[in-house]
């Protein structure tokens, strides 16, 4: 994918990055990562000449380059003909294209305890509104309503 069809934030091939990465856009990783990727709402795209040394948590996942850690995508997984990947995926849709290299472990149970886990507590879909529940009170029983006095 080039970056020029890529809409979210892009990780340039001259960037390498130590760390932790989190946000609410979908990423282009052309350079280097080691750490954590949580992009759990979006999605993620190792690129081609990306090199990823890390555990990516993401709505969708596609690996173009080289990755070595646990992959977790909440909704699929897909591996293109130039992806070398080392390590687990876990997703309920995993495609591998014919030429992609992989090493490692596949769990595709859409209930597995991995993405469960990872996705605590986070929807994929927007959160409908919700009204907000009522404060006020029902006076008690014999007892004369808030702000009115008795007049016997």
């Amino acid at each position: 994918m080039s970056e020029q069809q890529h809409r979210g934030a892009v990780i340039g091939p001259s960037i390498q990055i130590d760390g932790t990465l989190k946000g609410d856009e979908d990423l282009l990783i052309q350079g280097k990562v080691e750490g954590t990727i949580e992009l759990k709402k979006n999605s993620v795209t190792v690129g081609e000449s990306g090199e990823v040394k890390a555990d990516i948590f993401a709505h969708s996942i596609v690996v173009e380059g080289q990755v070595e850690g646990k992959i977790v995508g909440s909704e699929r997984l897909v591996m293109r003909k130039t992806a070398r990947v080392r390590g687990t995926l876990i997703a309920p849709r995993v495609m591998l294209e014919d030429g992609a290299r992989f090493n490692g472990t596949i769990d595709m149970d859409p209930e597995a305890e991995a993405i469960k886990s990872a996705f605590a507590g986070q929807s994929t879909k927007p959160n409908p509104p919700q009204a907000q529940p009522s404060t006020a009170s029902a006076p008690k029983s014999g007892s004369s309503p808030a702000g009115s006095a008795d007049r016997s």
